[in-house]
């Protein structure tokens, strides 16, 4: 048996081999693993950025959703003053515009009463002005002569007293 013959020796191709083997790995070490490496540790903390980013952002998220809804109950609140304030101010416009209607109203009532107050009473005068003289012609018409009205005066005077005791008593009743 020749040592060619015993294979668990090594000959000259498994040296040659192992050479190549160690300058494939050595040159793998050297100009391979080096860029990867460097892009793998890149994309980690490219990674690991984005992770505190978005960390970042949800905190920033957070603080502003909590603006928001302080800023929208204080537009809430705000906005409830703002109703209360207008119905208090329309509460007075009311009040004041119906203390003027009921002033207005009591102004024409009260205008409106003493015209007609001084109406009656022109009325009544030239009713009893009139009196004495169409009493007189409706007698004169009657009689058939000629009545003296200076002798008849206190009769006329009556008449004309009685006439004003109606329209009198006419106007407290229309006010009462």
């Amino acid at each position: 048996m020749s040592i060619a013959a015993i294979f668990l020796l090594p000959n000259g191709t498994f040296f040659v081999e192992l050479a190549v083997l160690l300058i494939i790995l050595w040159l793998t070490k050297r100009y391979i693993v080096p860029p990867l490496s460097k892009a793998m540790a890149d994309r980690q903390a490219d990674i690991k950025a984005s992770l505190d980013a978005a960390e970042a952002a949800k905190v920033d998220a957070a603080a502003a959703d909590d603006q928001r809804r302080q800023a929208l109950e204080d537009a809430r609140s705000q906005a409830r003053d703002i109703v209360a304030q207008a119905n208090t101010t329309a509460e007075q416009v009311r009040s004041e515009a119906q203390a003027k209607g009921q002033t207005e109203y009591d102004r024409i009532v009260g205008n409106a009463d003493a015209e007609v107050t001084l109406a009656r009473q022109r009325a009544v005068d030239d009713a009893a002005a009139q009196l004495g003289t169409i009493v007189m012609g409706v007698v004169e018409r009657v009689i058939g002569r000629e009545v003296d009205m200076k002798a008849h005066q206190d009769l006329v005077d009556e008449a004309v007293g009685a006439l004003r005791t109606s329209a009198n008593a006419g106007e407290t009743g229309a006010q009462g």
